[in-house]
């Protein structure tokens, strides 16, 4: 079959958007230079047994060296915007403190260089890699971190504001609460389950904090990216409703609804949060320009099965028997190399449902995120993917959702969390002994469907 999708994509305005992200962590390497320290990460796999394939990102894509090499592959690509993240711990070694002047100057000549070749930078200041001297004194279990991510916030928009227009405060608090703190599938590695709430109070108060700094450096776009995604019953049994409206609450509304609304979505929720919790959700519900939504996959979810040894399953990791709820496969769908179930029309489902729910509350939409994990250079699975995902965010644009963006995941193959180097979401193939980019096949199918939308929209 050829890398080319089966009829022409519907066209998107033209001012619309088109990007691509990857984190600081995932890419960069260099651990060690230029007065970088450690992060929760670089601790975590340095753990035996932590990393699937004990693998780690001391060396990663080589990033921090070979940037200008991948920024001439965004130029290639057409992309307006590239979303990176920042090492907050390149920044502040300490997690506060002085500034790490070397540090932040990879920054300043990143952000000089996307300028040059045309591409919009827009920085994440914070992608779940908390610098290790903070998560050693608790890292977001307290409310201390909250505070000094504002002040890290203040420190990159200072040196790197002249440039940048759009930022993103933080990616994926639902995960970092979850994987990191309730389950210990992540870093910082620790298994509280729902103690970890603390976690997910801290990074919305430091994402209403972080908005504030930015606000006093003059910035004008600020969004926050979330993961979301719709949650299925596994029946119409009243216990399997409840158990997946107790999921959504977790990792959709929880999330969502602090910042949209300036409330939690629960009063058993807000009264097990830590602090002022109704001063700090005026802080958490500073107004956004924009929302970042990741979107992946549904879940299927269903009432707690006791029979089930060992618990269920959520993105390959699996889940105590003791959760009040159960995660089910997603039939008859094809899958990625991951094992995610691809379901593009979720995405408008969960774009329309928020539309819905949230109303004038809800901000212009991005896509944050969305991409697939899939080998080879001829991948015509994640054209596919990408195609579908175009199309279906295509209806929700349609139907009356405002979505002003979409950002593809990834950029480059890279280092894949606590699976390492075995699963491969680039368009561009890294080959990890060499270090050579190559672009792959979806690489120059989402060149020509740029061209083709701008044509288009002419």
């Amino acid at each position: 079959m050829s890398a080319s999708s089966p009829r022409p994509l519907p066209g998107f305005p033209r001012d619309f958007l088109w990007g691509v992200s990857t984190s600081a962590h995932q890419i960069e390497g260099a651990p060690r230079e230029d007065g970088r320290t450690p992060s929760s990460w670089d601790a975590f796999a340095a753990e035996a047994g932590r990393i699937k394939d004990g693998s780690d990102a001391s060396v990663a894509c080589d990033h921090y060296h070979r940037y200008r090499e991948d920024v001439a592959l965004l130029k290639g690509l057409g992309v307006g915007a590239y979303r990176f993240s920042l090492s907050w711990s390149r920044v502040h070694p300490d997690g506060r403190g002085p500034v790490n002047k070397a540090g932040l100057d990879f920054y300043d000549r990143l952000v000089d260089e996307l300028c040059a070749a045309g591409v919009r930078p827009v920085p994440t200041l914070f992608h779940w890699d908390t610098p290790l001297a903070l998560e050693e004194r608790g890292g977001w279990l307290v409310r201390d971190t909250a505070h000094r991510f504002a002040a890290y916030a203040d420190t990159v928009a200072e040196r790197l504001g002249d440039r940048v227009d759009m930022w993103i405060t933080i990616n994926e608090p639902a995960e970092l609460t979850l994987l990191g703190y309730g389950l210990g599938e992540h870093a910082p590695g620790r298994r509280l389950l729902f103690d970890a709430l603390p976690a997910a109070h801290h990074q919305l108060l430091g994402h209403g904090l972080a908005v504030q700094a930015l606000r006093a450096r003059g910035a004008r776009s600020i969004g926050v990216a979330n993961s979301h995604g719709p949650t299925w019953a596994a029946s119409d049994a009243a216990a399997d409703r409840e158990a997946a409206d107790l999921y959504d609450l977790l990792l959709n509304r929880l999330f969502a609804e602090p910042i949209l609304l300036g409330r939690y979505p629960d009063q058993g929720i807000a009264d097990a949060m830590p602090g002022p919790v109704e001063e700090d959700l005026k802080t958490i519900a500073e107004p956004l320009d924009w929302y970042g939504v990741n979107y992946y996959q549904p879940t299927l979810v269903g009432a707690p099965d006791p029979a089930a040894e060992g618990g269920s399953d959520y993105s390959g990791i699996a889940l105590p028997a003791e959760l009040p709820f159960s995660l089910k496969e997603i039939e008859g769908r094809p899958r990625t190399a991951f094992g995610w179930p691809v379901v593009p029309e979720g995405l408008t489902e969960l774009l329309t449902a928020f539309r819905d729910r949230y109303g004038d509350r809800l901000p212009p939409v991005y896509i944050t995120e969305n991409g697939c994990s899939y080998d080879g250079m001829a991948d015509q699975d994640r054209i596919d993917y990408l195609d579908g995902h175009l199309r279906a965010l295509h209806q929700a644009v349609e139907a009356g959702v405002d979505v002003r963006g979409y950002f593809v995941w990834s950029l480059m193959d890279n280092f894949e969390w606590a699976q390492g180097y075995e699963q491969r979401f680039g368009l561009v193939h890294i080959d990890y002994a060499t270090l050579v980019r190559t672009p792959k096949d979806s690489y120059h199918w989402l060149r020509d469907a740029i061209r083709a939308n701008a044509r288009a929209s002419s």
